[in-house]
């Protein structure tokens, strides 16, 4: 009877050039089944191919600057991505375009990455990802990876949508809601350390339990990246001054808040351990991105000399990059950005690899509302996650891009759109508003 059953599944699969799919589910009708042998289940999804791929360039000016340790933001930008189908579906992600223009990316993602997709099959976000990947080996990271990741995500999109599913669900499905943290901090004109404590103060006051706070603008310590950036001299501090900051945003908010800091690699090792000291009498939850990513070395002389946890490193790309921060005890909590890092598809390994070596997956979500429902499907599908990072700045990126807006309910936990794929849809007129180039669009022939 198996062997019967097995030999009516075998004449259904039909052997084509990109692939082998069952004839059920696009025109074929299966045999009926015989009287005691096995029901040949009917796939449900229906294959497509991607027929145009657009990108959106768009930007939210500020109406007063903030700052990082090293970064001086004036207006909110991104670079979104639409996948669309031969039947007219359409998967959104998002690329990173942190420290560049986003014509830089977007170059890529048409002029490199879309001829090798458009054309193909929208189903197979893993051999997808292998194929735009695998053509560029000598170039892989950087804009690259920031171009392959908005596709990747709107391929998952798709993929979501043609189950049925949401994303979340289909990646594992291990939660429907997720704590976050409130993550804001930044420095500005005339915010001292007073005005920082009851920032954060209401956040708390908000329903968060967690938040999160920028260290690192400081002119006194040796080899900050500050001084070649732009607008060097805007809100900086001197490292007693920062450290002052955190001492008055703890008596702020007391001591069950758990409080994290992000120093955005400004620091050397000799400084971070001197601020890490602070730290750890402060009972700061993290220390996030305390000196540059590339040392690795540094970040592990860190991890073991303080009882604060490291974590990073959003600028760290690719699954090899995190492999050997893991590898070397450089981190304690391991943040990707689905984003930024490559597509959901790295990050579902990144994550798979921390959690092999016992430590959680807190991704960095900094940007749009795209970015935010991206990394919360993938958060909401790791058992080893237990945090979303939730952008309390200005943001019309966030509050007006999509149809519905994520946001988090009176204790600072945030629920998983439950639509199919991302469940959620770009405002189009939030997109004409804030769109700083035509949109840009490459179809199949």
């Amino acid at each position: 009877m198996v062997e019967a059953a097995a030999r009516r599944i075998a004449g259904l699969t039909d052997a084509s050039p990109r692939g082998s799919i069952l004839r059920c589910g696009i025109g074929h009708k299966p045999p009926p089944p015989r009287a005691g042998s096995l029901t040949v289940l009917q796939p449900r999804i229906a294959l497509t191919l991607i027929a145009a791929i657009t990108t959106h360039s768009v930007a939210s000016p500020l109406e007063a600057p903030m700052a990082d340790s090293v970064h001086y933001i004036a207006a909110r930008t991104a670079l979104l991505v639409e996948v669309t189908t031969d039947d007219g579906r359409i998967g959104i992600g998002e690329s990173a375009i942190y420290g560049g223009p986003a014509s830089s990316v977007e170059t890529i993602i048409h002029d490199e990455l879309a001829p090798r997709l458009l054309g193909q099959r929208a189903e197979q976000p893993e051999r997808l990802w292998q194929v735009l990947t695998g053509r560029s080996h000598q170039h892989a990271e950087g804009m690259l990876a920031a171009a392959v990741s908005g596709l990747d995500i709107a391929i998952w999109d798709l993929l979501g949508q043609a189950a049925g599913l949401p994303l979340g669900a289909l990646l594992g499905g291990y939660r429907t809601e997720v704590q976050a943290y409130a993550s804001a901090g930044f420095y500005a004109e005339g915010k001292d350390a007073g005005a920082l404590a009851d920032e954060v103060r209401g956040y708390i006051d908000a329903g968060f339990r967690h938040a999160k706070v920028k260290v690192g603008r400081t002119t006194d310590t040796p080899m900050n990246p500050l001084e070649n950036m732009e607008q060097p001299r805007f809100a900086t501090v001197t490292l007693a001054e920062d450290l002052a900051r955190l001492r008055a945003v703890r008596a702020a908010v007391g001591d069950d808040v758990r409080l994290m800091v992000d120093a955005n690699n400004a620091w050397t090792r000799a400084t971070a351990l001197e601020a890490g000291r602070e730290l750890e009498r402060l009972g700061v939850h993290w220390f996030e991105e305390p000196v540059p990513t590339e040392d690795r070395l540094g970040s592990a002389a860190l991890a073991a000399a303080l009882s604060v946890p490291i974590a990073g490193y959003e600028t760290q790309i690719g699954l090899a990059g995190f492999r050997d921060l893991i590898a070397a005890r450089a981190i304690d909590i391991v943040q990707p950005d689905v984003i930024w890092s490559g597509g959901i598809t790295p990050c579902r390994r990144i994550a798979a690899l921390a959690a092999a070596a016992g430590l959680p997956c807190v991704p960095h979500v900094f940007s749009t509302a795209v970015s935010l429902a991206a990394n919360l499907h993938f958060i909401a599908s790791l058992p080893n996650s237990y945090l979303v990072e939730l952008d309390r700045n200005p943001n019309a990126l966030r509050t007006e891009l999509l149809d519905r807006p994520i946001e988090p309910d009176a204790g600072g936990v945030v629920g998983v759109p439950d639509g199919p794929g991302l469940g959620v849809r770009l405002d189009r007129e939030t997109l004409r508003r804030y769109a700083t180039a035509e949109p840009r669009t490459s179809e199949g022939r």
